[in-house]
């Protein structure tokens, strides 16, 4: 009976490491977005983590007559790209990321986790060339 309780106890704990893996280190997918910087703060009462938005062109509708902007609501792990967006605000950004299966505190607020900042370029400025000339 020992034996039987010992075999089940570390296949029980193998299950649930494989599972909490799946779960939260799993890169269930990955890619690339791009649209003008929102917002990106810095919160957390206890794990402080960088969170920000992304608002993409065009619009998505979860109800069918609906109107919704598309926004990409996304964390940060390394400061390194926390610097760069940090000084992005309203400025197209392409962003890679990473999606996971779960989020974890530590982590941020989102199961979408920024790896690197493609671009970033002014939003809305031109050099005025696409103006109609009616002088």
């Amino acid at each position: 009976m020992k034996k039987f309780a010992w075999i089940l106890g570390i296949s029980t704990l193998v299950i649930f490491l494989i599972f909490f893996w799946w779960k939260f280190y799993f890169v269930f997918g990955e890619g690339v977005k791009a649209g003008s910087l929102n917002y990106f703060v810095k919160k957390g009462v206890i794990f402080k983590t960088y969170e920000g938005r992304v608002v993409q062109e065009g619009f998505q509708s979860p109800t069918a007559g609906g109107l919704q902007s598309n926004e990409f609501r996304f964390s940060v792990e390394s400061e390194e790209v926390a610097s760069q967006l940090e000084r992005a605000s309203g400025k197209f950004v392409e962003l890679r990321y990473k999606e996971f299966n779960g989020m974890l505190p530590w982590r941020g607020t989102s199961n979408f986790v920024v790896t690197e900042v493609l671009t970033i370029q002014d939003a809305g400025k031109t050099d005025g060339s696409a103006l109609p000339y009616d002088q």
